[in-house]
C-alpha cells in the first residue's frame, strides 16, 4: 500500500476534509481526517489492519495484544488485531479520564501495541499507553494509519504509521483561519466546537 493509495482512498471516501476544524487535541487545522469514513467498509478496514500487521512484522514486534483508545482507534485496532491473530482491548474516557473498563485485564508484562487511527499530538495514544502500563502491560510500540505530525509526535515508545503528513495545526489563539473570522467545525466524536 503506497502513500498515493492511501491518499486516493481517503479522498474517494470523503475521509479527507478541507475547511476549518477543531481536532480532538483542541488544535485547529484546515484539514480533518475522518478515518471512520475510510474504514466504513470492512474490506477497507482489514486492508489497513493487514498493512499495520505487515509493518509490525518488519519492525520485528512480537505482541500479545492490541489496544486502542476509543473511539477513533476501535475499528483499526480490531482490524490490526484480526490480521495478527491477537486479542483486542480498548481504553475509553470516563468523565475526561482514560480508563480500562469492560472487565479487560492485562497480565504482568503482557506485550501490547497501541493502534490509533490518526496521531496529531499523540495525546490519546499517550493516555492509552499510560493506562495499559498502570494495569501491568508493557507497551512495545504504537501505530496509526495517519501521522499528521510529520513524524514529530513523541508517545514515549517506538511508533510507526502507514502515512506521514505535514498537516499544520494551531492553537485557537494562533489559528490564521480564526483571525480571518472563520468559525471552526468539530466533526470528531468528543464535543461540538461552540
Amino acid at each position: 500500500m503506497t502513500r498515493d493509495d492511501i491518499l486516493s482512498h481517503f479522498r474517494q471516501t470523503g475521509a479527507m476534509l478541507e475547511g476549518h476544524f477543531v481536532l480532538s487535541s483542541g488544535l485547529h487545522s484546515d484539514r480533518y481526517l475522518q478515518c471512520a469514513k475510510a474504514l466504513e467498509f470492512s474490506q477497507d478496514a482489514m486492508k489497513y489492519g493487514k498493512e499495520i500487521a505487515r509493518l509490525a512484522e518488519l519492525h520485528s514486534l512480537v505482541a500479545d495484544t492490541i489496544a486502542s483508545p476509543a473511539i477513533g482507534g476501535l475499528v483499526i485496532g480490531f482490524a490490526a488485531a484480526a490480521a495478527m491473530n491477537l486479542r483486542f482491548i480498548w481504553t475509553e474516557r470516563v468523565n475526561g479520564q482514560m480508563q480500562l473498563r469492560r472487565g479487560f485485564r492485562l497480565r504482568r508484562a503482557e506485550k501490547v501495541i497501541v493502534v490509533e487511527d490518526v496521531i496529531t499530538t499523540g495525546g490519546s495514544t499517550k493516555e492509552c499507553i499510560q493506562v495499559i502500563e498502570e494495569n501491568g502491560g508493557e507497551v512495545i510500540a504504537a501505530a496509526s494509519i495517519i501521522d499528521r505530525s510529520g513524524g514529530r509526535a513523541d508517545v514515549g515508545v517506538k511508533r510507526f504509521s502507514l502515512l506521514t503528513l505535514e498537516a499544520p495545526s494551531f492553537t485557537p489563539e494562533e489559528c490564521p483561519l480564526c483571525k480571518q473570522g472563520s468559525k471552526p467545525e468539530k466533526p470528531g466524536s468528543r464535543q461540538s466546537a461552540g
